[in-house]
């Protein structure tokens, strides 16, 4: 099926048991074969597809096009336009992450912890893939590329279904993916994408694939997410929602506080790790704020506010209390007035979801106090909370961004898709 077949199947046209059951089965096959596989022919996959999506760049951008103009047709956000949109830069960045990815060292057969017990048996624990994973996204057809490619580099099959707003862009990422694992003699099925923007087939992946699936992945906003933590038989690894926060501290910088700021909200507000609320102390408002809110408004940020900054900031809405839980993924922003960092600390434990939360400070010993009390996958200092992403973190790229305590925290690269097994050697022990 190329990049330009109608993938919106007629529900009633559509077996989906079958057409899942059929997916799961052939991946539950090949990721025995995957498990097995050497480094080599998986590294090879990785960089046979990057060189596939640079061939094919036009042909990606032809089907890009086609998914934002139906985008445009149902009146998208910008927010989700930006992510939904590809230029020859993306695309590339696209294939460098798949370069890169392929370049790290293998996930798997690696001993993690080695020991000897006194009768004389030797113990390691040796990393393993988790399995088949199904993983549901939504409009950033570069999700994709990037978690195909952590599968494969860590011998899982995977079973994508991304969102009908990227279905053609998906689509043709997937046929540079499938070319790799060609050239590499690897199974087809350890990658497939869902051929249907049918939502049965998410329903049906989550509720009736236990048979084949190991884990599921979700990767997008908080109605899907909350469904797929209500609706999934198999483990889940992912995040409910991006509520990061930037703190800045009394001892802050003025002039780096406020281009991390800037940074940190306006970057790209569609992604999870913009900052979506400000915190500053009292003592420096009278300073701090008009500086980082003049530059929030040039770049044309709304600004929501408690009494404080409404008080400074003439043109700032009144914040309402809904405003502290809200991730806008737009250019919008809350900003509140802080006693001290133990009120800023208290209004994250309150309000933040985990994700990640940043603060600004010259303090040394307030930025270590800031890493050990705030309780989130990702503390930054002296940082924009945009560096929540695995490609920045020297990982490739990752799947996503888990705030759960299970298994996973923070991003999901390659080392997070793998679990372990022990290994036990002996010279003929029999126990007692």
């Amino acid at each position: 099926m190329n990049a330009e077949t109608d993938l919106a199947v007629s529900p009633d046209r559509t077996d989906i048991a079958g057409m899942m059951d059929a997916l799961g089965a052939a991946a539950k096959a090949a990721v025995a074969e995957l498990a097995l596989s050497d480094a080599t022919s998986r590294d090879l996959a990785l960089q046979a597809a990057a060189t596939a999506i640079r061939k094919r760049t036009d042909d990606i951008l032809r089907a890009n096009e086609r998914d934002l103009d139906a985008a445009r047709q149902r009146e998208l956000t910008p927010a989700m336009l930006d992510r939904l949109a590809l230029d020859a830069g993306r695309i590339e960045a696209i294939a460098a992450g798949l370069d890169a990815i392929a370049a790290m060292p293998d996930p798997l057969r690696r001993v993690i912890a080695e020991w000897e017990r006194p009768n004389g048996l030797n113990i390691q624990r040796v990393t393993v893939p988790l399995g088949v994973i199904g993983i549901i996204y939504e409009s950033r057809p570069n999700v994709t590329a990037d978690a195909a490619a952590l599968c494969i580099k860590s011998g899982n099959a995977a079973i994508l279904r991304g969102g009908s707003e990227s279905v053609y862009s998906s689509r043709a990422l997937f046929e540079c993916l499938q070319a790799g694992l060609d050239a590499a003699g690897l199974p087809a099925g350890a990658i497939a994408l869902v051929p249907t923007t049918d939502r049965r087939a998410v329903g049906y992946l989550l509720s009736s694939m236990t048979e084949w699936l190991d884990v599921v992945v979700p990767r997008g906003g908080k109605s899907l997410i909350e469904r797929v933590a209500r609706d999934a038989r198999v483990p889940v690894i992912g995040h409910l929602e991006g509520l990061c926060h930037v703190y800045v501290h009394s001892a802050a910088d003025i002039e780096m506080a406020t281009a991390i700021v800037l940074n940190a909200k306006m970057r790209r507000t569609g992604i999870c790790g913009a900052a979506e609320t400000i915190l500053i102390d009292a003592s420096i408002a009278a300073t701090a704020l008009p500086a980082i809110a003049r530059e929030l408004a040039a770049a044309g940020c709304e600004i929501r506010g408690d009494a404080t900054v409404q008080s400074v900031v003439p043109d700032a809405l009144h914040a309402s209390e809904s405003d502290w839980t809200t991730e806008y993924l737009d250019a919008i922003v809350a900003i509140r007035v802080v006693a001290d960092i133990e009120a800023a600390m208290a209004h994250i434990a309150r309000f933040g979801s985990g994700h990640t939360d940043a603060i600004v400070t010259a303090d040394a010993d307030a930025a270590e106090r800031f890493f050990r009390d705030v309780d989130s996958a990702i503390v930054l200092h002296n940082a924009s909370t945009q560096f929540a992403d695995g490609g920045e973190f020297g990982m490739g790229a990752e799947i996503g961004i888990a705030t759960g305590r299970v298994h996973a925290r923070g991003p999901v690269g390659a080392n997070e898709l793998t679990s372990y097994k022990y290994v036990v050697r002996g010279t003929g022990q029999v126990r007692e």
